[in-house]
Parts: structure tokens; C-alpha cells; sequence
């Protein structure tokens, strides 16, 4: 992968600096399709890095470390995690990778990228993002992260949702990340192993990149779950079905040995989402980058040719 991955700071005019990860150099010929991949809590940009090797050659795939993880700009304030401030990010980055990593001279701004692939966290900015800016996306691919719509139904009706999503209240603790850092994160290494599967993709040397990347701070990533609403405990929000219909062509590939999010989640999407193609994995869990990532990659491929 070494020989292939190429990396990048975007620094976007609103003041925040993404640290990215590509699969292309600056000057990538233009008639590849553009990918963007967003992880989620508590990884980095470097979790897509064996897919982003296997879509090299098919498409020019670029992976941001997202506001708040790793290198990244990490704002201080809650309120700078807000769906609003993220998605303002993605838009920056997309007018920057259209044309190529780091803004070749055949990026034109506002373009649409080819296609946005995300999870967990991330997935809950793509959803936000596909919602706000369908002009900038032209599909979608969301990998085991609920639709803010179903998200709030199963967190009000469903109790056996709301004990799998109990851990967010811990992470939303001041002192949560302290907690997480502790004895060699002994708290933070159970969302790995604890969320089905296993994690027997967790070998030493990706534990070493993780730690690394976890010293950098974990703030920022705890950030995005004070800054929401969607917690167990959610009091009477509503929410218009028009502000979160999504019309962009949309694959959601869902591992369904996930303990945290559970596959009812699935139930009733299509409300929300009419062009939509599920894609459910027995065989994987939460983490299905890490454990699936051939079929990640071919679905990819998939979602592009739609």
C-alpha cells in the first residue's frame, strides 16, 4: 500500500484543516470516478487504507481524517461538532478532490463527487450531507450508521436499541476521554471487541497505529456525541420528513452482527430514502471495513455503476 498511498492537508477557507489520505497523486487522470471516504468513532482515515489500495487503478479514492480525529483541526467548543459545521467541511473538501487531491488545474468547485462512502459517524455526516447538498453527491454509500429518521424512532420505541446505545451517555461523560485513555485505553479497546465478530482483524501492529492515533487526542471524536441529540433519553424532537429525504441514489450496507446498531434500524428506510438498495452481511459486524474489505471494495464498485 505504501508504494500507492499518497497524503495531503486541505486546508479548507473556513478555517479548518482536514489531513487526508489518497489512493492517487495531485494529478490523476480526470476520467476516474472521485471517491470520499468518511470513517467514524474512534478510528482514522486509515482504516480505509487496504480499500483505498484496491480501488486503485478504478478510482481516485481519498480519506479524510475528519474534524477532531488525528491530525486534524480539532475545535474546542462543542458546538463546532454540530451537523451543520461538519458538513460544511465536506463540501470544502469535495470543491478541493473534484478535480484531483489537492486541487489540480482541472478541478472545477462545485463539482459532484462520483461518490460519498461513510460509517458510523461519518455515515451520520453523509446522511446530513446527501440531505443538505445532494447537488454536490451523485450516490451515496452509508456502512452501518442509522438514518437520523429510523435513529429516532428505535431510540424512543425500541428498548433493546436503546440498552445497545446506553454507551453513548458514557461519552458524553467530561471526563470521558480520560477514562478511555486509561491503562492503555483498557475502556476504549471493548468498541472493537465488544460490537460482534470478534475483532480478530485487530492484530498488533493495527493496535500500534491505533494508539498512535488516539494519543493525538480524543476529545475532538467525543465531541460529536455531546453535540447530538440522538442519545437514549431524547426528549420530543421532531423531524419534517422533508428534511430528511434523501434523493440521492443510495446503497446501505449494513454487517449484522453489529451490537450497537441493530438491523431494525433497516426497518421503514425507504420512507426516507426511495432510491435505496440494502445490502444486509450476516457474517460481519459493526466494523466491516476492517472485516470485509473485498466486499467493501465491490460493493464500491457496485454503487459507482449504479
Amino acid at each position: 500500500m505504501s508504494d500507492i498511498l499518497h497524503t495531503f492537508d486541505a486546508v479548507l477557507p473556513h478555517g479548518i484543516t482536514l489531513a487526508c489520505r489518497s489512493n492517487a497523486p495531485v494529478y490523476a487522470p480526470p476520467s476516474l470516478p472521485r471517491v470520499l471516504l468518511l470513517h467514524g468513532f474512534p478510528e482514522g482515515a486509515f482504516a480505509w487504507d487496504e480499500i483505498l489500495g484496491r480501488l486503485a487503478g478504478k478510482a481516485v479514492a481519498v480519506a479524510p481524517d475528519l474534524r477532531g480525529f488525528g491530525r486534524s483541526s480539532s475545535p474546542a467548543a462543542v458546538e463546532a461538532y454540530q451537523a451543520r459545521a461538519l458538513v460544511q467541511d465536506i463540501v470544502a473538501l469535495i470543491e478541493r478532490v473534484t478535480g484531483g487531491p489537492g486541487g489540480a488545474p482541472d478541478s472545477v468547485p462545485g463539482a459532484p463527487i462520483d461518490l460519498l462512502v461513510a460509517h458510523d459517524w461519518g455515515g451520520a455526516v453523509a446522511w446530513n450531507f446527501a440531505m443538505m447538498r445532494p447537488d454536490l453527491c451523485k450516490r451515496l454509500m452509508i456502512l452501518n450508521s442509522p438514518h437520523p429518521a429510523t435513529f429516532l424512532r428505535e431510540l424512543r420505541r425500541n428498548p433493546v436499541q436503546q440498552d445497545a446505545s446506553a454507551y453513548m451517555n458514557f461519552l458524553c461523560r467530561p471526563d470521558a476521554a480520560a477514562l478511555l485513555a486509561a491503562d492503555d485505553y483498557a475502556r476504549l479497546w471493548p468498541f472493537f471487541e465488544k460490537m460482534g465478530g470478534g475483532a480478530g482483524w485487530l492484530t498488533p501492529a493495527l493496535r500500534d497505529k491505533y494508539r498512535a492515533h488516539w494519543a493525538l487526542g480524543l476529545e475532538g471524536g467525543l465531541n460529536y456525541y455531546r453535540a447530538s441529540p440522538m442519545r437514549p433519553g431524547v426528549g420530543e424532537m421532531d423531524i419534517p420528513d422533508e428534511r430528511v429525504t434523501v434523493r440521492v441514489p443510495t446503497t446501505v450496507l449494513w454487517g449484522e452482527w453489529d451490537h450497537a446498531l441493530l438491523p431494525g434500524l433497516l426497518d421503514g428506510l425507504e420512507r426516507w430514502v426511495p432510491d435505496l438498495r440494502v445490502v444486509r452481511v450476516p457474517e460481519a459486524s459493526h466494523w466491516i471495513v476492517h472485516e470485509q474489505p473485498a466486499l467493501v471494495t465491490d460493493e464500491i464498485l457496485r454503487a459507482i455503476a449504479r
